[in-house]
This record gives structure tokens, sequence and C-alpha cells, in this order.
């Protein structure tokens, strides 16, 4: 009898336990997680950089800032030393209110659209208000969303007057579609897959209504496809909504003069097709059908180059063929700072009315030229042609003195560097030479000869990633660094070249902005960005560190994240996030908000580091970079095994016996490659969209990084030979616990890719968790807070023992 007494009274006891609703007790690891959840963060961290508008005329420039008292407006003088409110924000807030009858405050003024106008003393603004707008018969609009009413204002900045447009007509959209010529009398587009073209006047009825029966087109083409359309570059598009009627952006350039037009096409017409399915769409699940080729297939796209004259209205092919699925690329003439605003900014070729230039790339990216096309001729002609046994990055040149010198980029040495070249091809001289990289051109003074560009590596005893900005003569003298410290700097130029505006930061700095002169000189400090809620609330920034690579030589840098509330006398487990690359390593260096891969991801308990890799970036030397080619699932492991191991031996506070990894897309390849590599050192995996089978991801990915075999038949024909190891092969030494995670309907890493390694496991009889997100690409969009949570469970499960396990997420 006792015995059943006491039977019952334990059954009752655990049903008590696992009866709903009952609370569970929280671990305060998540507690302290939760403080800083994407929602929050939004409250907590305001405007990081300065984002400059410069007048039309002069230099000056304004700019909004966000701090904890709300949203500023600044004009900026740099030759007057000056930085004035743009407005009395108080006295704009009870103005606001009279006109529009909503409540405005200063602190939460909701002011969109502002511009300057061309006088440089007349701004623009608009306010909606929380009445509904009158329906227009033109309305695209869905019956039940409905509009609210805008209101219209102008700021006169001398007199600080604010005028209400009473009359004022909704101020026409810039319609993305249109390709405007330098002359401003037309512009270009596509539709239905053709290309056509139209007068700036029938444009202005398309802003107003593009269903307007009364626009005049001159159609330029007639034989597109959804395959082979004009104005329309290879991509993921859904193929069906191509030729809709539809009027489309086009992929080209004017001739400075604006009496040619010159546009790239590429012929997809072979390239096989893929699909995903929308699973969750209404009111049934929905196929997406788009082109994508594969490393190796032979179906590839075929770029061709055509010439419009536009006085004529006809079209010429021109002759570029030089290998097989070769691309080519235009020379596009940089866009001015005063332009940033404008409604129309035309695409413009470099060099001169009857001239253009054309980068023509080989499949294995080992042969490059720089070519030249005349009006009249029939071929493009190489003028500098770039050779390497590996693949070759490349940056845009920059055509100058009417079209009869060029800047060209190029890693011949082993360094990124400059050189500059005359229209025919020949080295006049180079321009930057040394053991660090030249990052890209910002700018070129023609005036001075001067050639203001950013690059890294070259400053001793700082992290060979921070940027700087530096001026040289075009004959390569007068080299000259223009930003100081040892920080990350982001700059923009004016269109003068006579002052820049310099945002600097590094992950472990309030970021601050300053304006310097042409000469590095300080001319003002702009911002520091406001922290004070950020640390109010816990905040600690991370912590920067170098370690050694595998081969016991080569430094890596890296990042430390810790939890807020780190405890020093205790034993954390860390997670290592990872990206393989070789593109961009996952280290960040200028200051970045937080991520739920980094040091969010920390404060649920865990050291998180991120540190680079031989092969893994572009911004040191070229043997760095191409470390990992012809190696790419492997490449990058050692260093990182390496890298946690040094950390581990230099911290007492990292349990070397619990170790994580972490990565998306090529980081969620990497980091199962990790755990089946090294099973014994690696415990948990939690790997998102990886392309865990490369010979079904992306053609452009794959062969670049990690190299494509060109070879010739007997018969004479071309192939293209890969071959590369992948995930599945190596599941079955997996030994720690892997979690897999996928948007189903990701259109760039296909969930083939993950599915392959779910097969192989279930092959190999082995315990895995998998998480598919409904609805969701590449990006997890609206549902990466919960996988957030998700893999908080998971590694607080595996590398700590106690979870969180509710069916209920609190968090958000």
């Amino acid at each position: 009898m006792r015995k059943m007494l006491l039977a019952a009274f334990l059954l009752g006891a655990i049903c008590l336990q696992a009866m709903p609703g009952q609370a569970q007790e929280r671990l305060p690891e998540y507690l302290q997680a939760e403080k800083f959840t994407g929602a929050k963060l939004k409250n907590m961290l305001f405007s990081t950089t300065v984002d400059p508008h410069w007048f039309q005329q002069g230099t000056r420039f304004w700019f909004e800032y966000k701090t904890s008292e709300g949203k500023f407006w600044y004009v900026v003088d740099p030759a007057a030393r000056s930085k004035t409110p743009l407005f009395d924000r108080d006295e704009l807030a009870a103005q606001l209110t009279e006109i529009v009858q909503d409540p405005f405050e200063a602190r939460h003024l909701p002011i969109t659209n502002l511009k300057v106008k061309e006088d440089g003393r007349t701004f623009t603004f608009e306010v909606t208000s929380s009445r509904d707008a009158k329906p227009k018969k033109d309305d695209d609009k869905k019956k039940d969303e409905k509009k609210k009413e805008v209101f219209y204002f102008s700021y006169d900045l001398q007199t600080r007057k604010l005028t209400h447009l009473k009359d004022a007509e909704e101020e026409p959209k810039r319609l993305e579609w249109a390709s405007v010529s330098p002359d401003g009398k037309s512009v270009v587009y596509a539709k239905d897959c053709n290309l056509y073209r139209m007068s700036i006047e029938n444009y202005r009825k398309a802003q107003k209504d593009e269903k307007d029966s009364t626009i005049v087109e001159t159609q330029l083409t007639t034989d597109g496809t959804p395959d082979f359309g004009y104005g329309i570059p290879y991509s993921i598009l859904n193929t069906d909504t191509l030729c809709n009627g539809k009027r489309r952006g086009v992929w080209g350039c004017w001739s400075p003069d604006s009496k040619y037009f010159v546009t790239i096409v590429s012929d997809n017409r072979a390239v096989k097709p893929l699909w995903v399915i929308n699973s969750i769409a209404e009111p049934r699940p929905t196929l997406e059908t788009y082109k994508y080729q594969m490393p190796g297939e032979m179906e590839a796209p075929e770029d061709h180059l055509y010439l419009f004259d536009m006085t004529s209205n006809t079209r010429k092919e021109i002759r570029t063929a030089a290998w097989k699925n070769q691309t080519l690329d235009l020379s596009y003439r940089p866009w001015e700072q005063k332009q940033r605003d404008q409604e129309l900014v035309p695409a413009v070729w470099q060099g001169e009315n009857n001239r253009f230039f054309v980068i023509r790339s080989s499949r294995d990216l080992h042969r490059i030229d720089v070519c030249t096309y005349t009006v009249g001729q029939d071929s493009i002609v190489p003028v500098v042609r770039e050779r390497m046994n590996t693949y070759q990055e490349t940056r845009p040149i920059q055509v100058f003195n009417g079209g009869k010198e060029f800047i060209q980029w190029s890693e011949r040495d082993g360094w990124a560097h400059l050189y500059l070249y005359d229209d025919k091809g020949n080295l006049k001289n180079r321009i930057t030479k040394g053991p660090w990289h030249v990052e890209q051109v910002v700018k070129v003074d023609e005036a001075t000869r001067t050639i203001y560009f950013t690059a890294n590596g070259r400053e001793a005893g700082e992290n060979p990633y921070y940027e700087h900005l530096y001026k040289v003569n075009a004959d390569g003298s007068g080299l000259k660094r223009l930003t100081s410290g040892d920080f990350f700097h982001q700059v923009e130029i004016d269109d003068e070249a006579r002052f820049i505006v310099d945002n600097y930061s590094r992950v472990n700095t309030v970021p601050c902005t300053d304006v310097i002169d042409r000469n590095g000189n300080k001319v003002m400090s702009l911002q520091e960005s406001d922290f004070s809620v950020l640390k109010a609330a816990g905040y600690q920034f991370p912590e920067l560190f170098t370690v050694k690579a595998a081969d016991g030589v080569t430094d890596l840098y890296g990042v430390m994240y810790k939890p807020f509330n780190f405890d020093s006398t205790k034993v954390y487990p860390i997670i290592d996030y990872v990206y393989p690359g070789p593109q961009v390593e996952a280290v960040y260096y200028p200051f970045t908000r937080m991520s739920v891969r980094t040091d969010r991801l920390a404060q649920a308990g865990f050291i998180v580091i991120s540190v680079g890799q031989r092969g893994g970036h572009p911004s040191r030397s070229k043997w760095y970079h191409n470390y990992g080619y012809g190696n790419m699932r492997d490449y990058p492991l050692a260093d990182h095994k390496a890298a946690v191991e040094q950390l581990a031996a230099r911290y007492p506070f990292i349990d070397i016996n619990r170790v994580g990894i972490h990565g998306h897309s090529g980081g969620g390849f990497m980091s199962t490659a990790a755990i089946c590599q090294y099973p014994d050192f690696y415990k948990a995996a939690v790997s998102c969209a990886g392309n865990h089978d490369n010979r079904i991801y992306n053609r452009w990915w794959s062969e670049t990084h990690h190299g494509v075999k060109e070879e010739i038949t007997e018969k004479g024909d071309t192939i293209f030979a890969y071959k590369i190891a992948t995930n599945p092969e190596i599941v079955k030494q997996l030994k720690g616990h892997l979690m897999l995670v996928h948007g189903d309907i990701d259109n760039n890493v296909h969930p083939g890719n993950t599915i392959r390694v779910v097969n192989a496991l279930i092959q190999a009889n082995k315990r895995f968790e998998m998480l598919i997100l409904p609805g969701q690409r590449h990006a997890f969009g609206n549902m990466d807070e919960y996988f957030y949570w998700r893999m908080v469970d998971f590694f607080s499960k595996y590398l700590k023992g106690k979870q969180e396990d509710s069916v209920d997420i609190p968090q958000r």
C-alpha cells in the first residue's frame, strides 16, 4: 500500500511539473541576452557616420544625425569652419503642428525627402499626416491600402522662413528605369525585353501616370526575349516577369555628346533553369523559376556589345570575341557628389564622344583585357593585357585628360597598385608601389593631376585592414597619407577636392567624424556618436587580438566578444564565427552595430571570436588572398583551429574543451566542414544557408575562388573542368552536434545544398538538428530573431549543458 501511495505521489508530482502554463525558471544568460534584442537595440544606438549631401555650388553640405535627443539637421561650411542647425527644431515643431494639425515635438520631427535647391538657400521637405489622403483615379494602390495626406514645405536658409506649399503637387517621383541622356532630352529603357527611348517630355508624362496613352515611345529593337533581353543583366530574376509590359532599367551608358548609347546584352538562352517552391504562398504554393549556371556547365551566358546611333535609331553589334564564355564590363564616368540628390543623373561612358572603354575577362579570370572601341570600327581593341595563373581582382579604370590617359589598378607584382597608361596602352609610369594594398581610386583632380585613393597595410604597427586616404601625383611623386590615427577611415570628398568628410572608428571605439582639407589638416570636428543609452544598458566594446596562422608565420587579426557581465573568474565556452571569403572575412574593422552572430550571441554566456585566415581577404597580398585557390573546402580550417588554441592558452577564461563554430552562407559551408574535419575539437556547429556542395552553387563564386580548368579537346572545342571537395563527402566523420538552417526559397544558395548534407547524414546514420525557415531567402528576414534564439538554445544545450526549453520563446 505504501509503495502504491508513493508511486501515485511521484506520478502526480511529475504531472504537476509538466503542466502547461507552469512558469519555467529563467536562466540568467537568457535574461542578459534578452536586454539586447534587435527591437531594443534600435532605441539604444543611433547615427554612427555622417553622410554628406553636397550643395550644387561650392563646398557646403548638409547632413542629418540622430542621437538620444532625436534627429538633428545641420549645414556645414568647411571654408568658414561652421556647423549650424538647419532650423530651430522647437520652432519648426510648433509651426508644423499648427499647419498639419498633428502634434509634433522637436525630438520627433517626421521630416522626409529633404533636398536643397540649386540656389543653395532653399530646402524642400515633406511631412506625412495622420489624415487619409483623397484617392486619385490613377492610384495603383490596393483599395484597402489608404494613403495619408502629405504636406509640402520649403525653408529659406537665410531668412529661416518656413512656407507651406499649399498648392504644390506631389514631387514627381524618380522612375528608376529611366537612363537619361547627358543633354537631358531623352531617356532609354527596356520594355518587353526590348530597348526603347522616349523624349524627356514624354518621361514627364510617365512620372504622373505610366499608363498615359498619349506617351510616345520609339522602339529600338524587336528581337528581345526573356533570356536575351536588352538592358536586362544576367540575374536571378524570375524569367516569367521580364516581358510583362513594364518598363525596366538599362545596363548601359551614353556618349558624352548624347549621340550614342552602348549596352551589354547577356544571352542566357542556353543557361539551365533552377527552381524553388514558396510553400506559404497564397492561395497555393508557387513555383519560382530562374536561370542559374552551376560550375563547370557549358551552358553559359554570352555577352554581346551593342552600339546605338541615337540620331538614326540604328543598332550595331561590336565584335568582342577572344575567349569562350568571356564577360564584358563597361567603364562608366564616376558620378559627382552634387549629382546625388538630382532627379536624373546620366550614365556616361569614360572616354571621348566617339570612343569608350570595355573590360574583357576570361571565364577563369586568368586573362583580363582593357579594351577601347572607336565609333566606326567593327571590333574592340585590347590596349592593356593582365595575365595571372590564378583569378584576378579588378577595379574600375579612371580615365582623364580628355580620354588620353587612364589609371589601371593591378595586382601584377603581388600587391594591388596603380599604373598610368596613355590611351594606346603604353605604360607611362607606375603610380604606387611597395608591400601594401591600394583599395580603390576615390577621385582624380585633373587640374592638379592629383589622385586620391584608399589603401591599407602601409602604416607600420597598424592593423593592415584599416583603410586610409592618400593622395599622389600622377607621375608617382608626392605620396601623402591624409587621414590620421589607428582607425578604419571611410571618406567622402567634395567635387572640388578641397574638403574631405572623414568617418573613423574601430570596433572598440566610439565612431567620430571630422572634416579635413586636401592636405590632411583637420578643419573641424563634426560628430561623435551618442553611446549613452547603449552604455547605460551595460554595453562593453569587444577586444582586438592577433594570433599566428597554422604556419606559425602569418599574422591573423581578430575580434573577441565577451558577455557584458563578463566574470574573469569563470570559464566560458568559445564560439568561432566564420566566413571563408575569399572576397571578405567575417571580421569587422570599423565599429559595427551589434549582430546576432557576434556580440549578441556572446550575451548568452559565450566567448565569441571572429578571425581572418590565409586566403580570406583581398586587401592583403595576392599570396594571402589566393592561398585557398584549388582547396576551397579545407583551406581555412587549420588557421581557425590554431587561433582558438592560441587564445585558450593565452586566456584562462576560455575552455578549450567546449568549442563551437557558426557561419552563414560560405560560413555555413565552412562550419560544417570544420566540425567534420576536426571532429574531436569542435563540439557543436550551427551552419546556416551553406553552399555545402559547390558543384550546385553559382558559377561565379565557385569557379572564381576555387578555380576552373580551361581545356581544349582533340576536336578543338573549349571545355571547362571543375572538381571540388564537398561537405556531403565528409559528414560520416561527424562526432559533435550539428544544426543546419536554411530558408526554403533561397535563390542564391539553393536549399539543395543543405538537403544533400541531410541525405549524407541520414545515410551515415547520424543524429543532427535541422531548421527550415519558410518563405525566407538567403538572409532570414523577419525570422532572424527567431533563428537567434534557436541558435542560443542549441549552443547552450551542447556547450553549457543547460537551456531554456519551454515551448514559447518569450523574447522579442
